[in-house]
């Protein structure tokens, strides 16, 4: 049904007149018409995304192993800057000098000397990946280059950033929501074993609390405040519709996420050699899409542990005390219904398949981050905008669309995927889709950081990566 040697999974959007032709099985990464020429000046204007892919006939020739997968041989410039909102201060890492290559050298000083839509396009593979690993390269992450073209390009998006005041207002809806929902639940002493009780915590519930996910997401960015301190205590105060506390553990991780996308060992959101070798068939694929929640709550505590502050036993506590509360006051029901709604939103939901859909790779096209531009947004606070928000994580969730208006020679080029439930169905039932579809990198020196939070310098409170 699904699988390599079919056509590209039908919930994948792909401009194929771009790649030099009509859809085919295993298509060149780019038009013949221009890979000849990219070819001969490649030395002094490299492509600005996935430099060498594992596709292209100069990494086969360069590789001495008989095997059918190979792995990218290109350099890497190492660094991450996120322009910053007004309201907000910025922190930056220092430059990283490439490491010589045997192959071939890039100079890391190398920026993208237009905005063709060849130039971002993603390399297609014409292989399979080798299932028992992940796809490892040696280039960059693509966000922080194309964020600096489309800065020179269009240096109007900068009025786009800053914190957006709806979110507060409809983060505290959905908690209304919830607990009226919850108590109303006990009131009527629905048992939460009953059909009735798991449809609504199914539907609703779980939409409500992904929901309250991607408000607490939003929130990281401090986009619902100007003030770090006054985010941190919304996102603890929202948090609490989701009946485990988990805001002020999310920020620290999700942080290093954009800095370090796809670093082994420092990005936690990239699944273990553990997980890959043990959930490789399509009973294991189901069974990570069904409690992917517990994987994304328990993997950073074996992957990377974060030093506790207070702002962490404030979620703690204050979570622990509202649920005591409203167990003595509403009965066990209550705390049921809020607990099966967070699992039920980070399981076999629609809105849940955007934890897949982001960031791993379909059809054998080696694109690290997608986007998704249909009506579940409506649901999520925009975080289809994957692509868009990564270039840009200042730019709060009511503006994003805007964002891909006016850079949209930057993003409509791009592959992205049409349905967040066929994403979940390929996943599962692709034979060359699975939990090794994902791009991983060695990480870069800085890479081994601490993240700070909530440190103090000239009198103004600021978030901050510190090396150690």
């Amino acid at each position: 049904m699904f699988g390599f040697n079919q056509r590209i999974p039908p919930s994948v959007s792909i401009d194929w007149s771009l790649y030099g032709g009509a859809e085919q099985l295993a298509p060149n990464p780019l038009p013949s018409s221009s890979s000849s020429s990219s070819s001969s000046s490649s030395s002094a204007s490299p492509s600005p995304k996935h430099r060498h892919a594992p596709s292209l006939a100069s990494s086969s020739s360069s590789s001495s192993s008989s095997s059918p997968y190979r792995r990218s041989n290109a350099s890497v410039t190492s660094s991450d800057q996120d322009a910053s909102p007004p309201d907000t201060p910025a922190s930056s890492d220092a430059e990283q000098e490439p490491e010589p290559d045997s192959e071939r050298l890039i100079p890391p000083s190398t920026k993208p000397s237009s905005s063709r839509p060849t130039d971002w396009l993603p390399p297609i593979s014409s292989e399979p990946q080798d299932p028992n690993d992940f796809l490892w390269l040696h280039t960059e992450e693509p966000h922080r280059t194309r964020r600096m073209a489309i800065l020179k390009a269009h240096p109007e998006v900068r009025t786009l950033m800053g914190h957006e005041p709806l979110t507060k207002y409809i983060s505290f809806s959905v908690l209304a929501l919830q607990l009226s929902i919850a108590v109303a639940l006990s009131r009527y002493e629905i048992h939460p074993l009953s059909p009735g009780f798991l449809l609504i915590a199914y539907v609703v519930g779980g939409t409500a609390n992904q929901n309250t996910f991607l408000a607490i997401h939003e929130i990281t960015h401090n986009l619902a405040f100007k003030s770090i301190r006054a985010n941190k205590a919304w996102a603890i105060l929202v948090n609490l519709c989701i009946g485990i506390p988990y805001a002020m553990s999310f920020k620290p991780y999700h942080i290093e996420h954009h800095k370090h996308l796809g670093e082994d060992g420092v990005d936690t959101d990239l699944p273990t050699k553990f997980e890959l070798l043990c959930l490789k068939n399509v009973l294991g694929k189901t069974f990570f899409a069904t409690f992917q929640i517990f994987f994304y709550a328990l993997r950073p505590g074996f992957v990377r542990m974060q030093k506790l502050t207070t702002w962490h036993y404030l979620n703690l506590a204050s979570q622990l005390v509202f649920n005591a509360l409203l167990v003595r006051h509403f009965g066990w029901t209550a705390l049921i219904y809020l607990i099966q709604s967070s699992f039920f939103a980070g399981s076999l939901h629609p809105c849940a398949a955007h934890f897949i859909a982001e960031h791993y790779l379909f059809g054998g096209i080696q694109q690290e981050t997608w986007s998704y531009y249909g009506p579940l947004n409506v649901l999520a606070y925009n975080v289809g905008y994957h692509n868009e928000h990564h270039d840009f994580p200042s730019v709060a969730w009511t503006r994003l669309p805007k964002l891909r208006e006016m850079a949209s020679e930057f993003y409509d080029c791009l592959p992205c995927h049409t349905s967040w439930p066929m994403v979940t169905a390929q996943f599962i039932l692709g034979e060359h889709s699975g939990l090794f579809s994902r791009i991983k990198r060695q990480p870069k020196p800085e890479g081994r950081a601490k993240v700070v939070v909530g440190s103090r310098k000239e009198g103004k409170e600021e978030e901050s990566v510190k090396v150690e």
